[in-house]
């Protein structure tokens, strides 16, 4: 794998994690829409739960809890990344969840025919370690995400 072959943009299929304990949990459940773009100019990645609720109150307005209803539905980051040895690292630049910028998120990458699946090992020697899976099928050309 090299920076060729990633290039593009991947539509998710999936996203779990199966925790150390047994659980398989999938965050923002099964039905996803969003994708992952790798370019010359750095990568881009969008994850939403399909058929988010609208807000009852405007955008600046809405409660408390509708904005962390919101936030809890959509996850997004970008920033530069290089690929080595099987291993893709995300340089955050901007991210919805600011304790990521400026940090690298690490993800095991694998080819399957037209599907790629990043992994990543998270919360590691703690009660809540898992495995981060994330499925992705690369789009086609003059396909929407």
């Amino acid at each position: 794998m090299n920076r060729e072959s990633i290039v593009g943009r991947w539509q998710i299929l999936s996203w779990e994690q199966a925790y150390d304990d047994g659980r398989l949990v999938h965050p923002m459940g099964t039905e996803l829409e969003g994708f992952i773009e790798y370019g010359d100019h750095g990568m881009f990645c969008l994850i939403a739960r399909k058929d988010r609720e609208p807000l009852e109150g405007g955008q600046w307005s809405a409660s408390d809890a509708e904005k962390a209803k919101a936030y809890d539905s959509y996850l997004t980051y970008a920033g530069g990344y290089d690929i080595e040895d099987g291993v893709i690292r995300h340089h955050v630049r901007h991210s919805l969840f600011p304790n990521w910028e400026g940090g690298t998120q690490k993800r095991v990458a694998l080819f399957n025919g037209d599907t790629l699946e990043l992994t990543a090992r998270l919360e590691e020697g703690t009660a809540e370690a898992r495995t981060a899976r994330l499925r992705w099928k690369r789009a086609v050309i003059g396909g929407g995400a």
